[in-house]
């Protein structure tokens, strides 16, 4: 039985197929070896054509050129964003107190110069006008009375001379007669007393004449000095009744007027509303003093508003500043200290507009402003 059964293969060698060759170790060491066979060509390893090569050499020249450039104009300008938009404000304040009873401006509108922005109660003014009339006229009832007074010393001296000649005659009579033992020694007396007495009274009307004389003497305008007192106080009161009525002393835009109130109290010389020029605005620009050393006045400038993105105006430098921030501060440093540190000073430079701005300018706007200083200082 054991002898007539088949052999059994093993399961993991695989008889050959037929048609398959499997080579030997003698035959592997004999045969040549094959030529590799190359890929096929692809787009990637194609020459490169002129735009490529345009952009591998252009684009580095170009930056090359860029950077050349900033690194020869890098000292010609300077920039800071520490400035800022300025314009001239006026607080316009009463000269005169009282009861506001109207008010003419709302905030924000545009005025013109001598434009009425509020008014005051002007019925106390008005009254003090008239009381100054009656003082003019008082000081000319016056006057008059005076002119009166020396006409009538002007009588009374010319009575008091009369008076004087009768009593000389009269004591020239008695004198005679006391000579001649006719008369007695009081009747001589009583007329020399009498001559004596007129010319007292010929003294006092001359007295009272040159008293009037004087209340009657003219200032260098050739008016009596009462009169032109009450005249004065006649033109004071007129002022302040003019000053009730508070109008803008330059053209502008109208900032703070929520402090005008219908009834309410104004006191005089405390501001009541900002006028703000909006007409002629500039820009100053804080610089650190290390960026003077080539900035001059005249020297173009370009500004950038934070506000308005992409907004460009042209400008000048006009002045660089008298002295730095600190120097005009409230508490300035105290440098002669046992502490003292160096810090770098900033200098406020004014500059001005060259054009007028696109966009309406308002007064801090942040702005970042660049000096062209290549051309020097002429």
């Amino acid at each position: 039985m054991d002898q007539l059964a088949p052999p059994r293969r093993k399961p993991d060698r695989p008889e050959p197929r037929s048609e398959e060759v499997v080579p030997t170790k003698a035959a592997s060491k004999a045969a040549p070896k094959a030529d590799p066979v190359p890929p096929p060509a692809t787009a990637a390893d194609a020459k490169p054509g002129w735009r490529t090569r345009a952009l591998m050499f252009g684009v580095p020249l170009v930056l090359a050129a860029a950077g050349g450039w900033y690194w020869l104009a890098s000292g010609g300008s300077v920039s800071t964003d520490n400035a800022y938009i300025q314009m001239d404000k006026v607080s316009v304040a009463a000269e005169v107190g009282g009861l506001i009873t109207e008010v003419a401006i709302r905030e924000g509108q545009e005025v013109a110069k001598g434009q009425l922005l509020f008014r005051i109660d002007g019925h106390p003014y008005a009254l003090t006008v008239a009381q100054a009339n009656a003082a003019i006229d008082s000081a000319t009832v016056d006057v008059g009375n005076l002119s009166a007074s020396l006409a009538a010393t002007a009588v009374d001296i010319q009575a008091a001379r009369e008076d004087i000649a009768f009593a000389e005659s009269n004591f020239q009579r008695q004198a005679a007669l006391m000579d001649k033992g006719f008369t007695t020694r009081a009747a001589y007396d009583a007329s020399k007393h009498a001559v004596e007495q007129a010319r007292a009274r010929l003294a006092q009307a001359q007295a009272a004449a040159a008293e009037a004389r004087a209340k009657l003497a003219t200032g260098t305008g050739g008016t009596n000095p009462q009169v032109a007192a009450a005249r004065v106080r006649r033109a004071q009161a007129q002022v302040d009744l003019g000053r009730t009525e508070v109008r803008a002393p330059s053209a502008g835009r109208v900032a703070e007027s929520d402090r005008l109130q219908l009834g309410q109290m104004m006191v005089a010389g405390l501001p009541a509303v900002t006028l703000v020029d909006t007409a002629h605005p500039w820009v100053e620009a804080n610089f650190k003093e290390t960026d003077l050393a080539h900035m001059c006045v005249g020297q173009p400038a370009e500004m950038r508003f934070d506000a308005y993105p992409g907004l460009k105006v042209r400008g000048h430098v006009q002045t660089i500043g008298a002295g730095t921030g600190s120097e005009f501060s409230v508490l300035p440093a105290q440098n002669a200290t046992g502490n003292w540190v160096k810090v770098t000073q900033r200098v406020p430079v004014r500059i001005a507009f060259d054009e007028a701005p696109k966009r309406a300018m308002i007064a801090g706007l942040s702005t970042e402003v660049t000096v062209i200083t290549s051309g020097g200082c002429n």
